[in-house]
């Protein structure tokens, strides 16, 4: 099975409306070529839009609250109505606490949506694998957004994460995050274990998106 590449469009205004959505139609189209599994998190008003042009996506976060008197709250079910494919869970930037992120896991699965649960350590990985999450991604906080791929600047804690996810829960697929840019750090991540990477800035921002894209999925 070829490694995954998933990519987290924040609320970046490089990745809003129409251009956000072209970034999603992009990502669908080197999935298709290149036979790799190419997930996308556009900004929550570009769910929709983003499903019809075919690509797989992910929502930024879900709330856990159902139908009724949740003013305001992104329900699972409404993820799945719009063809969303599944959720994040507990990024660095909007954590949720352990005991949540059993739930939220426990909901989606409810209603037959993925869940990307992420970790900022090894030990967390660990601890929210034992959800039975989609996937668990483990991104040290510090490095997001630095440019500097955890990959690089700390392999025991993408190597760590991939034994104690394994040891934990079988069948959970473990990818890596934070600083992640270049083809190379995509390589170096899969070397290391890893089932896929967790992306962001590096492709929202690019001059060329697509390139970048192509690069990073020849690379595995």
């Amino acid at each position: 099975m070829k490694p995954l590449i998933a990519l987290n469009f924040k609320t970046y205004k490089e990745s809003l409306g129409a251009r956000g959505v072209e970034l999603c139609k992009v990502a669908a189209e080197v999935a298709k070529a290149s036979g790799v599994r190419v997930i996308v998190a556009p900004q929550a008003l570009d769910l929709r839009a983003a499903c019809k042009v075919g690509a797989e996506v992910y929502a930024q976060h879900v709330d856990l609250g159902g139908y009724g008197a949740f003013t305001g709250s992104i329900t699972a079910e409404s993820l799945r109505e719009a063809g969303v494919k599944g959720s994040l869970v507990n990024h660095s930037e909007r954590r949720l606490g352990s005991e949540v992120v059993g739930k939220t896991v426990a909901r989606l699965k409810e209603v037959g949506v993925e869940s990307m649960v992420c970790a900022q350590n090894a030990e967390e990985s660990a601890e929210l694998a034992g959800f039975k999450p989609t996937f668990v991604a483990v991104e040290p906080p510090e490095l997001i957004g630095s440019g500097v791929s955890v990959s690089t600047a700390k392999p025991e804690v993408v190597t760590d994460a991939v034994e104690l996810v394994k040891d934990k829960a079988q069948g959970v697929s473990v990818l890596c995050g934070a600083g992640v840019s270049t083809a190379s750090d995509v390589k170096k991540a899969v070397e290391l274990g890893a089932d896929g990477v967790l992306l962001a800035s590096a492709y929202v921002k690019a001059k060329e998106p697509r390139k970048l894209l192509e690069e990073m999925v020849a690379s595995v």
